[in-house]
């Protein structure tokens, strides 16, 4: 049997880049690639997509859902970077570690929907909560994610990287603020809560990582008895063993935690501070990484049957 054949439609974008990048030094795959002046040609583009084993798409919504139509071929397996197919039947949820059974899901599926960087933050630190019922679904959630500004795309990179940017740049910048981001649609179904979050992203003069953040009062958790400690070791024991998605000792956190610590690196970081009363959990990842490109080729691997992490940054 040949090497996998792989397509990105859409290479040029920032997310398209940094899948590339992840591959083109590898040997186990075929990349294909179009020339310059088709890339917009839909014709060019649905025959690479249909001589493909797995097409990566890196497009907006609008442009993935046509795509989509270009496929003709049955053996064609897509992972969709855009929001557009993330609550969509017939897709399956491209988070390996969030669910019992999810990683077999992806490996099987035809069609992944990659995953909302804020989403990610936000469903590693509550899913596993929700599921095991310690966070009830209709709990009145809070979250405050902070990112690098590459997750824009090559229009805010601009505006951030102008010489003559605005200085108001260099603060962060809350956004979305009519409450009614993009993400919380994937956030409420994948999660199972009743209710989407109350949510706040923020814009960060970094050019990638984040910090996602959410807030408990441990009175109202199904069993108040819990602290940041138990709740810490529950979060420990569903990740345990994951090679992309840890959580930090408890009791040895940072006085602080920076959106850039794991800048470059495709793995997620849990850390959960507090006390009796409440506690907070964050996740701590790279927007480009475990938020996109690395995860969209996590999911490629397995698709694939390579290794998991085969490509990526763990470090």
């Amino acid at each position: 049997m040949g090497k996998p054949v792989v397509y990105i439609d859409g290479k040029e974008g920032t997310t398209g880049l940094q899948i590339y990048d992840r591959l083109a030094a590898r040997e186990d795959i075929e990349l294909l690639l179009i020339d310059g002046d088709k890339r917009k040609d839909p014709q060019e583009r649905g025959n690479l997509m249909n001589q493909a084993d797995l097409v990566f798409l890196c497009l907006p919504d609008a442009a993935a859902i046509e795509a989509v139509g270009l496929v003709t071929n049955p053996e064609t397996r897509i992972i969709d970077c855009s929001t557009a197919h993330r609550t969509a039947e017939g897709w399956t949820y491209g988070f390996p570690e969030l669910k019992k059974g999810q990683r077999e899901a992806i490996r099987t599926a035809k069609r992944v929907a990659n995953p909302g960087c804020h989403a990610t933050g936000f469903l590693a630190c509550v899913t596993p909560l929700v599921q095991s019922g310690i966070i009830p679904a209709d709990y009145p959630l809070t979250c405050w994610s902070l990112t690098g500004y590459s997750g824009g795309g090559k229009k805010m990179i601009g505006e951030y990287e102008a010489a003559d940017r605005d200085p108001l740049l260099a603060a962060p910048a809350p956004y979305a603020l009519g409450m009614a981001h993009k993400h919380l649609p994937e956030i409420q179904k994948i999660a199972g809560l009743d209710h989407p979050p109350a949510f706040l992203p923020v814009l960060g003069d970094v050019y990638k990582g984040m910090c996602t953040t959410v807030m408990l009062h441990n009175r109202m958790l199904s069993n108040p008895d819990l602290d940041a400690e138990k709740i810490c070791d529950l979060l420990t024991f569903h990740y345990g063993g994951e090679p992309m998605v840890q959580t930090a000792p408890y009791g040895k956190n940072p006085a602080r935690l920076y959106t850039s610590r794991l800048a470059g690196s495709d793995r997620l970081l849990i850390t959960v501070s507090g006390n009796h009363e409440q506690t907070l959990i964050a996740a701590q990842f790279d927007n480009l990484g475990k938020g996109a490109s690395g995860a969209a080729v996590q999911n490629m691997n397995l698709m694939l049957g390579f290794e998991e992490t085969a490509g990526l940054n763990l470090e």
